[in-house]
């Protein structure tokens, strides 16, 4: 008897792999106008060096912090108005557990990182990559996958 397997979607499935960065020190106007040259809602900000966290600067960080408030976006740095420390996402994670994080924590994208940047996972990616749609899990899966040590979540095929 085998247990039957089904092939779990990961975030290194569906995540965007061209990832857009920006300097921390880089103006906002400048991250602006790269927003709009490359269409996006959000850059990466690069690390300063190899033991600093990632940040993200997004559209809503730049309206809210900068629009909103009459300032000038020449003159304010990205790291003024970023999120850094983020949240990052591991490769591996399934699809599932990435949109409950997002969930919990109120975010719409983060980096994907398994020793260095590997691309942007965003909900634009959950609802136009992954198969939840196509695949839904039955309550049965969900309760097997939550507790994995019930005698009843063990399947088997013939």
């Amino acid at each position: 008897m085998k247990v039957k397997e089904r092939k779990i979607m990961k975030a290194e499935d569906i995540m965007t792999k061209e990832v857009v960065t920006i300097a921390g020190s880089a103006t906002v106007a400048k991250a602006v106008k790269l927003m709009k040259e490359k269409g996006l809602r959000s850059l990466v900000v690069e690390l300063r060096n190899e033991n600093d966290p990632y940040g993200m600067v997004t559209e809503t960080d730049i309206v809210y912090k900068v629009a909103a408030h009459g300032k000038d976006p020449k003159q304010i740095r990205v790291y003024e108005i970023m999120s850094k420390p983020c949240i990052v996402v591991n490769p591996e994670l399934a699809v599932e557990y990435v949109a409950r994080l997002f969930a919990n924590t109120r975010i719409r994208r983060a980096p994907v990182i398994k020793g260095k940047l590997l691309g942007v996972i965003s909900i634009t990616d959950i609802l136009s990559k992954s198969d939840f749609v196509e695949k839904p899990k039955s309550n049965f899966e969900l309760y097997c996958e939550e507790y994995p040590d019930a005698p009843e979540a063990r399947i088997y095929e013939d």
